[in-house]
């Protein structure tokens, strides 16, 4: 710890230049890691945005910046933070994907971090802020809160190597790590709070592979384990996510355990659902209960005397033993110039002195939100100030967490048709989601196809509560190109369809004996029709035929 003075402590936690000593190669790494996520999200979305949120997309950004824009005169700019402001063209919307995944590429490469980052952040955030429905997940948020973190986690310069010359703020730091354990600990919260009776009987697992959004091939065979394994999952996800989580508390010795009980559990998530980017990102963020001390077998020898000299050694051998390493080698990495050499001394002060006031505050900032936000769950009534939350919601930096809650009791398939005559139909094929029986569900993440995963949660409910599915429906009566491109082919590329419709299935898994049989891995059953059917009128205006037929409730 620093002198007791507000200037040092300020200094020690946020500053860069008397940052947390031996975390360099954990940094390095979740950098990286961090590149290829923001990577994977805009290389999804060069192939959908257009037919998501483009000028003829299915939510066209500019309706949307125009409803802000009456609304909130005024703050639309805070409102809805994107360059999408400037233009919301097709082309404007695929520049920014380019220019968001060019960045991840340079960032990757550990090109200029702090400047690449920067554009990844700016570039998905203007996807978010103007993407509605289509951007509602916990896993933007995550995302983008982790690429803010990260601006004042990675070092600076152009080649900054490892950055031994910018150590990783403590602040920084730690709140990444808050970030991770509050995916999990408020991920648990949920559960108890919710009172869900899964959770407390322990049969969440139990139609678990077969109910979540994208399922994959290898859910499908652990599906069919004994009722035991599912309940102990169960057991074990409410342990590990109320309990074990508290280890990134204790001392070194413990974090490392506990990233070698929570890594295995990732993979085996992300091998049995297709839940994005956001399990790697978990993923990713576990490399910092890290250290250098225990990743330093890893690092090819040339760097070793870099990392061992920023290491923190655990007692006076090994404190000799890496002071000698660090001795016996040269200056291993490229580091860049001294910073601002040009620069008068008081004005380089001044910079510093600006950076490490925003840091302060930017980074104190989202640890309160982050913290009522938490308190916020188990108690609604909180007398925290709700305000400092307000303002920063626009920009999902500071984010309330929970996944599965509640679990789903059945899987439903949202099925678009189309027909000439109104008798027979023809199914438009997804890319991805459950459609045709014998084809074995895939593994996709992190690509993340959001209108399939949209449809899932459309399916849960009304077609009233959202609009997604009406629109489409009108979308494949004009077969515009941009929608029809989300789905794997067109089956009526000569001309639109004279009528289309949506159609509800249940889907289970077949069983052992059944697909052994059959070859099929989906059983399913028809459920009748979800959204109205429509059809184009000669002067070109949509009109209902038939309204949907009251469906079962499902929960």
């Amino acid at each position: 710890m620093p002198e007791r003075s507000p200037g040092k402590f300020v200094h020690w936690l946020f500053g860069s230049r008397d940052g947390a000593p031996g975390r360099l190669v954990p940094r390095w790494i979740f950098l990286r890691a961090l590149a290829a996520i923001y990577f994977s999200a805009f290389f999804s979305l060069l192939f959908q945005i257009k037919g998501l949120i483009g000028p003829q997309g299915i939510l066209p950004v500019q309706e949307y910046l125009a409803a802000v824009a009456q609304q909130y005169p005024s703050t639309k700019l805070w409102f809805a933070p994107t360059l999408f402001w400037l233009s919301a063209s097709s082309h404007a919307l695929m520049v920014v994907m380019w220019l968001g995944l060019a960045a991840s590429v340079v960032a990757f490469v550990n090109l200029w971090p702090r400047l690449s980052f920067f554009i990844c952040f700016v570039c998905f955030l203007s996807f978010v802020s103007a993407a509605g429905e289509f951007a509602n997940y916990q896993s933007d948020g995550m995302l983008l809160e982790a690429g803010c973190i990260a601006l004042f986690f990675a070092p600076r310069g152009l080649l900054p190597g490892l950055g031994a010359s910018t150590l990783p703020s403590r602040a920084s730091l730690f709140l990444l790590q808050w970030e991770w354990f509050r995916i999990y600990f408020e991920s648990g919260m949920v559960k108890l709070v919710s009172g869900d009776r899964q959770w407390r009987t322990l049969t969440a697992m139990d139609q678990y592979y077969q109910n979540g959004p994208l399922p994959t091939w290898i859910g499908w065979y652990v599906e069919h384990l004994p009722h035991w394994f599912h309940a102990a999952s169960a057991a074990g996800t409410l342990v590990l996510e109320l309990v074990l989580v508290w280890m990134l508390f204790f001392p070194r010795r413990v974090r490392i355990i506990c990233f070698f009980i929570v890594t295995p559990w990732q993979i085996g998530v992300i091998l049995t659902a297709n839940y994005t980017f956001l399990n790697y990102l978990v993923l990713s963020l576990g490399f910092l209960l890290l250290d250098d001390r225990f990743l330093l077998p890893l690092v090819p020898a040339r760097y070793r005397g870099a990392v061992s000299a920023h290491a923190v050694p655990p007692n006076a051998k090994e404190e000799a033993e890496l002071q000698k390493a660090s001795d016996d080698q040269a200056e291993l990495i490229i580091e860049p110039p001294k910073r601002n050499a040009h620069v008068p001394r008081r004005l380089r002060d001044h910079l510093e002195a600006i950076r490490l006031a925003i840091a302060a505050v930017m980074l104190t900032w989202i640890f309160y939100n982050t913290t009522a936000e938490m308190i916020g769950i188990r108690f609604r009534d909180s007398p925290l100030p709700t305000m400092p939350i307000a303002a920063l919601d626009p920009f999902r930096i500071a984010n309330q967490y929970g996944l599965f809650a509640v679990m789903t009791n059945g899987r439903y398939e949202i099925e678009f048709q189309g027909s000439n005559d109104g008798q027979n139909w023809t199914a438009y094929p997804f890319r991805y989601k459950p459609q045709a029986l014998n084809e074995a569900p895939g593994i996709y993440a992190p690509y993340q196809p959001r209108f399939d995963w949209n449809l899932w949660f459309a399916s849960l409910g009304d077609w009233r509560q959202d609009e997604l599915v009406p629109l489409t429906e009108e979308h494949l009566l004009e077969n515009d190109k941009d929608v029809v491109a989300l789905f794997k082919s067109n089956p009526f590329s000569q001309a639109p369809p004279r009528f289309v419709r949506a159609v509800l299935w249940q889907y289970w898994f077949t069983s052992r004996e059944e697909k052994h049989v059959t070859g099929n891995w989906w059983r399913r059953q028809y459920m009748g029709l979800y959204a109205p059917l429509l059809t184009r009128t000669p002067e070109g205006r949509t009109v209902v035929v038939q309204w949907p037929d009251i469906l079962p409730v499902h929960d």
